[in-house]
């Protein structure tokens, strides 16, 4: 069985960082974008993984994310 968690990347000064808000404390952070994704992905697994062991419930994934258009002023820098 697979589930589906939404994973948030954000540009780092020095590369870029990964979390997962229905996993509080499953962060990655790496150099380039790829990276990130590939340590987050087996961050994730490890993450579940612990939680199973310990007998905990694993959280179920509820975090939704969209993009929404914001209009920008003409004059804004970019």
């Amino acid at each position: 069985m697979t589930s589906k968690y939404l994973v948030v990347f954000e540009k780092a000064e020095n590369g870029y960082s990964a979390y997962v808000p229905d996993m509080p404390g499953c962060v990655a952070t790496a150099e380039t974008l790829i990276k990130a994704e590939e340590l987050i992905r087996e961050g994730l697994a490890l993450h579940v993984e612990g939680i199973v062991e310990d007998g905990q419930p694993i959280p179920l994934p509820e975090s939704v994310a969209k993009l929404i258009d914001v209009r920008m002023p003409e004059c804004a820098p970019r």
